[in-house]
């Protein structure tokens, strides 16, 4: 209940966008070329959020709308957005009576909180609790709503969330404080 009483309190600028756009440039033009001085980025969860709000629009899937981040520490990190559930459940084949995704339904807001773990150039996050409108739910039900929502043509089944991922750009490690996170490259 915390992180989602969190998430509420969610400011946004244009100006911080702007900031985390030039940062991420930065951080594209220091992975081509390397070095062996570590470089550090600081990302504050209001750029981030506010990146989402101005700059990243339209790379989110359809129906999938007003995504937020909150970085609580420690390596904890929260996010919310409103997901359309038909979508999902049209989609899928169709299972028992007693499959819960049969009485998900409309645009509802969903919540995640894990723990981030990052070291040598890959990613690892363990999921701790998530919920739909404030009811948690169990976690093969977010793994269908992110695999949905996550597929590609290069990736049709899209993201699974036990799956460890290579992060980008010469990315080392990232190191999740509260209200922040510093990328290492």
């Amino acid at each position: 209940m915390l992180a989602v009483s969190l998430l509420a309190d969610v400011r946004t600028s244009r100006q911080d966008a702007a900031t985390l756009k030039q940062k991420v440039a930065t951080i594209s033009a220091h992975a081509e070329k390397p070095s062996n001085q570590p470089r550090r980025t600081t990302v504050t969860e209001n750029e981030v959020n506010s990146y989402l709000v101005y700059e990243a629009r339209e790379q989110l899937p359809t129906g999938v709308v007003e995504p937020s981040i909150s970085i609580l520490g420690e390596g904890r990190l929260s996010a919310r957005a409103v997901v359309d559930l038909d979508a999902v459940r049209r989609e899928k084949n169709p299972t028992s009576l007693l499959d819960p995704m049969n009485y998900l339904a409309g645009k509802v807001p969903v919540t995640a909180t894990g723990l981030l773990k990052t070291g040598n150039g890959v990613a690892h996050l363990e999921l701790e609790s998530a919920a739909i409108s404030r009811l948690p739910i169990p976690k093969f039900l977010l793994q269908e709503i992110v695999s949905y929502y996550s597929r590609s043509a290069s990736n049709p089944a899209g993201i699974n969330l036990d799956d460890p991922f290579a992060l980008p750009a010469r990315i080392r490690e990232i190191q999740v404080q509260r209200g922040q996170a510093i990328i290492v490259q």
